[in-house]
């Protein structure tokens, strides 16, 4: 169940799941209520998974790093929720973007790309941080978004196994293979030039 808006008659009202032969924009997205959190997927809203303590702890601990890091510097890091909407090529107009993403965190350097609803186009840098609850339908998806999109940058942290994998977009638009990152390494930042963290610090919380 969630609240849609109808502006007729000016007031919200209970709706059932949405229709998953229809296709929604950023505009049905912004009239809407959730009692969970979801992101809009090439038009299709999608469920996210509740984050638990680990998690959260980990999602910390990033943003921290990163917070203290770029105070000072042009780039601006953002934990979720925080709305990330993908338009594909230069669309501006609510009505005709159909990918709207919460990424655990991110780190934008152009600052064009802020106003007062979040990013719009791709961020420099991702993280996603896994739950149990994450399918590998889900982890696919992002991973092509973040891709399509031009995110350079691209982490997935696992706080379960800690470990991380990192993606690099390559000169063709393409993430290489994965860069995977265990206990005791330091992962450098491609995206954001200097930075790096030891994942005993990330996953010691």
């Amino acid at each position: 169940m969630f609240t849609q808006y109808d502006p007729d008659k000016n007031e919200y009202s209970m709706v059932e799941e949405p229709d998953p032969s229809l296709e929604y924009s950023y505009a049905d997205y912004l009239k809407w209520k959730f009692e969970e959190r979801v992101e809009l997927i090439r038009g299709r809203i999608m469920k996210m998974t509740a984050p638990n303590r680990k998690h959260q702890e980990v999602a910390g601990e990033l943003f921290t790093q990163f917070k203290n890091y770029l105070k000072g510097k042009s780039c601006k890091v953002y934990v979720a929720p925080f709305d990330v909407r993908l338009p594909k090529r230069a669309e501006t107009n609510d009505t005709n973007i159909y990918t709207v993403v919460q990424p655990d965190i991110c780190v934008v350097c152009d600052e064009q790309k802020l106003d007062d609803k979040g990013c719009m186009g791709a961020p420099d840098l991702v993280v996603e941080i896994l739950s149990p609850g994450n399918s590998k339908k889900e982890i696919r998806i992002k991973h092509e978004l973040y891709e399509e999109a031009g995110v350079k940058e691209y982490w997935i942290v696992n706080p379960v196994e800690e470990n991380a994998a990192v993606f690099i977009l390559n000169k063709d638009g393409k993430y290489d293979g994965a860069r995977l990152y265990g206990s005791g390494d330091m992962i450098p930042s491609v995206a954001v030039p200097g930075f790096a963290v030891n994942t005993n610090d990330i996953f010691s919380t």
